[in-house]
Order: structure tokens, then C-alpha cells, then sequence
């Protein structure tokens, strides 16, 4: 599996809500349904205001993010338990996020989609980073690495939580390590 991402990161604040990862009047879309997958993805962080966050995660008329990285400050995804924000996150093309703290619903529904992998930084980066900024992160080092600077960054290993979203979720994780059947 992939260890190392790099790319441009798009950098929000605290108490990103499921509501503004992916708005209620989505919901319809049913994930498992290859071409609703992929429109789901459209409306990732659609919610943010727009005063707020001029430049959109996803631009208009687009399936996908040109962000493959979210730099989140204290408690990202927070609010309902919906799958489907992780999952819009993931159609849009998004790999990971890095946030101080993450609710907890959301960060399990990451494992069990195996959408993102949701990373916790040890320092305050949407203070240090903006949007566009690229940036290598190292999955098996736990670090995050400003292509612009530098500087490395630190974040929680994954432990146990990686190969569930290596594996691609909850159930193929299952399936590999032979849990339930094939």
C-alpha cells in the first residue's frame, strides 16, 4: 500500500461539521452506486462558507478535489454520525487528513470506509500552512513535510487503524485477515 502522499494541501479551521464535509440534501445519494459515488465527491466540504473559504475544495463542475491532502484544525468531522462525509471526502479524491483532533464517529467512520486515513497532528499546522501549499506526508515515519520550507511536522502513528484503511475498510480488512468469508 501507499505510504507517502504528496501534494497541495486545502487548510480549514475548527469544527468542521459533517453538515459542511457533505450538506443533508446529498444524502440521497447512495455510495455504493459507482456514477452517485462519484457525484458525492462534487459535494465535498461544499458546506464551508463561502465567505470563510473563497477558493472551494472542489470547483465547480468538477467530480474531484485538485487537494488530495485536508489540513483541519480541533475537531474535524464533527456533528452527525453520516458515512457519507468520509466517503464524499474520498470520491473527491482526498487521501487523508490531518487534524488536532478529530470527533470520534468520524474518525471511526474513515477506518470503517477506508476513505482517508484520518492522521492526528501534534501542532497546530492551519496556523503554519494555507491552501495550495504542498506538502510530503509519511505515513510509516508519521511525518509531515512543507515542500516549501522544509520544516517537518509530526503526527500520531496510525497503528492498528492502517491496515483497515489499507485494506480498504472494515469489511475487506475482514475478508483479507480471514474473519468473515471471501
Amino acid at each position: 500500500m501507499q505510504s507517502v502522499f504528496t501534494g497541495p494541501v486545502y487548510v480549514v479551521r475548527d469544527n468542521i461539521d459533517t453538515d459542511q464535509i457533505i450538506s443533508a440534501q446529498f444524502l440521497n445519494l447512495v455510495p455504493t452506486i459507482a456514477e452517485e459515488y462519484e457525484k458525492l465527491g462534487s459535494y465535498a466540504l461544499d458546506g464551508l462558507p463561502k465567505s470563510l473559504y473563497p477558493i472551494r475544495y472542489v470547483k465547480d463542475g468538477q467530480l474531484d478535489s485538485d487537494y488530495p491532502i485536508v489540513v483541519g484544525g480541533k475537531n474535524f468531522g464533527c456533528g452527525s454520525s453520516r458515512e457519507h462525509a468520509p466517503i464524499a471526502m474520498g470520491s473527491a479524491n482526498c487521501q487523508l487528513v490531518l487534524a488536532e483532533s478529530f470527533a470520534r464517529i468520524f474518525f471511526r467512520n474513515c477506518v470503517a470506509t477506508g476513505e482517508l486515513y484520518p492522521c492526528e497532528i501534534t501542532e497546530r499546522l492551519c496556523d503554519v500552512l494555507k491552501t495550495g501549499d504542498v506538502v510530503t506526508v509519511d505515513l510509516d515515519a508519521a511525518t509531515v513535510t512543507a515542500q516549501a520550507t522544509g520544516k517537518v511536522y509530526h503526527f500520531k502513528p496510525l497503528g492498528d487503524v492502517r491496515p483497515v484503511v489499507d485494506a480498504g475498510g472494515l469489511f475487506n480488512f475482514a475478508r483479507q485477515s480471514g474473519m468473515i468469508a471471501k
